[in-house]
């Protein structure tokens, strides 16, 4: 039986498949969901990250993310994570995070949720990069040409994930948003 309930059809260090309800779902062992952070620059960047990811082969621009829980057995909160995340991968800390919005990356196939939140006034207190074996190069883009920049690298044949694109959304058709988290 998994935490979330149905029959556990086989599991790896990671993931676990489990079917409930006629469904097979993908599940993670160790980490509860996804944080994923939109940083704005006082400057009017935004900051993205870029990683090879071994699943699809190829490097992919990302919006500084990672699990909740993977470090603390679950027992992390979302801002916990994003601290941690945003420390980590892109070399930034925020005053404090707000909520803008969250669900399910693939609902046909995970458990999974990702909780989207916008640093706080985001202050850069180091280079990023990740942590022992990841490889994350740190990009800052102007909001004013990312959308140009984003295209470029997909025609070098990156992959851009597409919450980029809802964080784009949020920052610039919503650039005040201000929402409040259900919790």
């Amino acid at each position: 039986m998994s935490d979330k309930g149905g029959k556990i059809l086989c599991q790896g260090k990671h993931l676990r498949l489990v079917e409930r309800d006629g469904w097979e779902i993908a599940e993670r062992v160790a980490a509860r969901d996804v944080v994923a952070i939109l940083v704005i620059t006082r400057a009017g960047e935004i900051v993205l990250v870029e990683q090879y990811r071994v699943p699809v082969r190829r490097r992919v621009v990302e919006l500084p993310a990672g699990l909740v829980g993977d470090e603390k057995e679950g027992r992390e909160s979302i801002d916990e994570a994003a601290r941690r995340e945003l420390e980590e991968e892109a070399g930034y800390v925020a005053k404090r995070f707000e909520w803008l919005t969250e669900g399910p990356p693939s609902a046909g196939l995970t458990s999974e949720l990702i909780t989207f939140l916008r640093a706080v006034d985001p202050r850069r207190v180091g280079e990023g990069g990740g942590v022992e074996g990841e490889a994350i190069r740190v990009h800052h883009v102007a909001l004013s040409n990312v959308v140009d920049w984003l295209r470029r690298k997909e025609r070098e044949g990156l992959l851009v994930d597409p919450k980029v694109w809802l964080a784009l959304w949020f920052a610039l058709s919503e650039p005040r948003h201000h929402a409040t988290r259900n919790t």
